[in-house]
């Protein structure tokens, strides 16, 4: 019968070479070699080295995902794809995974519960973003519906209306209408809806500057007529009036800004 003749270590820590009858046969992670009770002179046939290996394989996959686990928090479906991509087997991702839940280093719902406290503190994004987020990765519909309600409305208004406010930043050389659109716009993208999105609207309380306006509609102005300045009159007058209007200006403004412009290039 075969049996243990040398057990020496590895370079990597935690790991043993196994030589039977002399020769290096396989190596084991430490609590196989304790497990098994594997020392010099144990007889090892086909089967129980067969035995061996795959506890260690299993060993190797849970290893694996504690490191991975190690830098922060993962989903399933995120810790599943990890341990695939390294070619664990099938048995030993969910030997690993039901090891991880039975000792809560792996749980969707406190995952899908602290990405929603996070964007709560830390993010511009609101609830249907977060629900697509997750989704992503993985989590369930019924974790991201108890995790989302730690969104609260309040919550939602609060955020929404700082990223409100650095859109209507972003978006100050528009004209006021536009201003609006974009700002409005962009909370939707962002994950704000329904009454919230009203709210955070509301307590914006954009109001229009006649001199920003101003600025505004001769700063976009002068490009769009140094653009259309060589053409026939009629046609740049039309040309110059669907541009700014598509932009949220007032047509007698609009129109009043032509006069100017030709005006001034009649004297030049």
């Amino acid at each position: 019968m075969p049996q243990i003749t040398k057990i020496t270590s590895q370079k990597q820590k935690g790991r043993y070479n196994i030589f039977i009858d002399e020769q290096f046969a396989f190596g084991v992670t430490e609590s196989v070699l304790i497990k098994f009770r594997l020392a010099k002179g144990l007889e090892i046939d086909s089967s129980l080295q067969r035995d061996i290996q795959k506890e260690d394989d299993n060993a190797k996959a849970y290893q694996l995902a504690l490191n991975y686990l190690s830098h922060q928090l993962r989903t399933e479906k995120e810790l599943t794809q990890h341990l695939r991509d390294h070619e664990i087997t099938p048995e030993g991702i969910e030997t690993s995974l039901t090891k991880l839940r039975e000792l809560h280093y792996l749980d969707d719902q406190d995952y899908a519960d602290s990405y929603v406290r996070t964007v709560i503190n830390t993010s511009d994004k609101g609830p249907k973003v977060v629900r697509q987020k997750l989704i992503q990765k993985g989590v369930s519909a019924n974790h991201i519906d108890q995790a989302l309600t730690l969104y609260t409305d309040e919550e939602q208004v609060t955020v929404g209306l700082a990223t409100a406010q650095k859109l209507a930043k972003k978006y100050r050389h528009s004209s006021f209408f536009e201003q609006q659109q974009k700002i409005k716009q962009g909370l939707m993208q962002k994950g704000f809806g329904g009454d919230n999105l009203s709210r955070i609207i509301d307590e914006l309380a954009l109001e229009e500057d006649s001199d920003s306006e101003a600025d505004a509609l001769a700063a976009l102005g002068e490009k769009k007529w140094r653009r259309y300045r060589l053409l026939e009159p009629r046609e740049r007058r039309m040309k110059m009036q669907q541009a700014l209007y598509r932009k949220g200006f007032n047509i007698d403004a609009i129109n009043r800004f032509i006069d100017d412009q030709e005006v001034s290039d009649d004297t030049e």
